[in-house]
């Protein structure tokens, strides 16, 4: 009996690695509303993706129409070609227009460049209002982000946060009990933004936005919002609303997205070390202490500057590179093929 207990779930755990990740999608109007920006947003005649734009008088912007009390949210992202210097492209979850001194946060953020060079990609995550005990890395892609859309996605659950690119795992964060409050824990919504970062995304704000390549556009589509909709309650309100969302919290931690397997750890390994230009946990400059979620190894810090920079991941020429006429791959499929670069 034990041996074909131990057989169904090999099998299982080897289904789940080779499939994608199975979520409904929802239209912009079921699961999204206006945020800023009038006419640069722009919501497609199906209703099933939108396009948001940033020119010389303004960026764009879309939010949720619920709060959520965790879930898995995500989108298929394109982003602006040409220079980008300055454009900040950012998909998120924040209470922060409800809890505006202990607000909570989970953040992709793609930072554009200038002609030529990657988009960088950057993960964030704030608990309580922890905005100076910010929890960043960054990363290059291993694909074009301009030439197709790539899935990005966040799980967010009462014990881990894992962000995703083309269901690949990509960060994982266990919450442990000196986390404390850091660890996000307020109903949150969902953003989607395009604007102008030229104070600090490229070159630490040295190169700013050059409107000559305006108008810049980003692509959302297959928007998934699976979580449990709450409203942005109080913090002595929250064991109630922990009892009402108990079902989903199952649901989500039983889901394809939320079973770590061998192969989706070791997927997560290979992009972070070949990818990670950045990371937290090893910036003794900024932080004398070791955040507690992190599991720090000699072998692998030695890897990393004092400040947390990678000593072996470099930007790429992406102009030098030939094109794919038939777009870019995913993550997982350059993964399969060994054949990141």
């Amino acid at each position: 009996m034990a041996r074909v207990l131990f057989l169904s779930l090999f099998l299982l755990a080897i289904s789940i690695s080779s499939r994608a990740f199975h979520v409904e999608t929802v239209s912009f109007d079921e699961g999204y509303k206006h945020l800023f920006g009038e006419d640069n947003l722009v919501v497609s005649t199906d209703r099933k993706s939108a396009n948001l734009v940033l020119n010389r008088y303004t960026g764009s912007g879309f939010i949720s129409s619920d709060y959520y009390m965790h879930g898995y949210f995500s989108a298929s992202i394109k982003l602006p070609k040409e220079n980008t210097a300055g454009v900040v492209v950012a998909f998120y979850l924040s209470n922060g227009d409800v809890f505006e001194k202990n607000h909570d946060e989970l953040d992709w953020e793609f930072l554009g460049n200038k002609k030529g060079k990657e988009w960088r990609v950057q993960t964030n995550i704030y608990g309580n209002g922890s905005t100076m005990r910010g929890r960043e890395e960054r990363y290059l892609l291993p694909f074009d982000p301009t030439e197709a859309a790539h899935r990005y996605s966040i799980l967010w659950t009462a014990n881990v946060i894992i962000f995703y690119i083309d269901d690949i795992p990509i960060r994982e964060v266990i919450r442990t009990e000196a986390m404390g409050s850091d660890f996000p824990s307020k109903p949150m919504a969902v953003y989607a933004t395009i604007w102008d970062g030229s104070a600090w995304a490229t070159d630490g704000g040295k190169v700013k936005i050059n409107y000559k390549y305006s108008p810049f556009v980003a692509e959302f589509s297959d928007l998934v919002l699976k979580g449990c909709p709450s409203a942005p309650i109080q913090q002595s309100q929250m064991s109630v609303d922990f009892d009402r969302c108990a079902s989903t919290e199952f649901e989500l931690m039983t889901a394809d997205f939320a079973v770590m397997t061998p192969k989706m750890r070791s997927d997560m390994r290979k992009f972070r070390e070949k990818q990670m230009t950045y990371t937290v946990c090893y910036d003794a400059v900024r932080y004398q202490n070791v955040f507690p979620e992190c599991d720090n190894t000699p072998e692998e810090q030695d890897k990393f500057w004092q400040w947390g920079e990678s000593k072996t991941v470099k930007p790429r020429n992406r102009s030098s590179k030939r094109r794919s006429p038939r777009g870019q791959p995913s993550v997982a499929t350059l993964y399969n093929a060994q054949a990141v670069v």
